[in-house]
């Protein structure tokens, strides 16, 4: 075998590893459901939602957000449609005048 192509096996080899490791679940791929199973068991979940995006998404009840921020609903595409599921965000107040 030459130097060469041993080199190009474990390029490949290290790249496959890599580009499976920071993988992120695409919701596109997933039913409602299943999306917000894997939400809960890990409390929260950075998860693809398009082609260039992504965020991360939490359980409603817990304390998975950085003070000052709290759980707010958002949707993601899934197989099945729109889901709800919940993000960080900063709490907006809107005080009556």
């Amino acid at each position: 075998m030459t130097f060469q192509k041993l080199v190009w096996i474990v390029g490949t080899a290290l790249f496959v590893a890599t580009t499976t490791a920071y993988a992120r679940p695409d919701t596109r791929t997933m039913t409602c459901e299943e999306a917000q199973r894997l939400i809960q068991s890990h409390h929260s979940a950075v998860l693809t939602t398009g082609r260039n995006t992504y965020d991360r998404y939490v359980r409603q009840f817990g304390n998975d957000c950085d003070w000052p921020e709290v759980p707010v609903a958002a949707s993601v595409p899934t197989r099945d449609g729109q889901c709800r599921v919940y993000w960080c965000r900063e709490p907006v107040f809107d005080f009556p005048n």
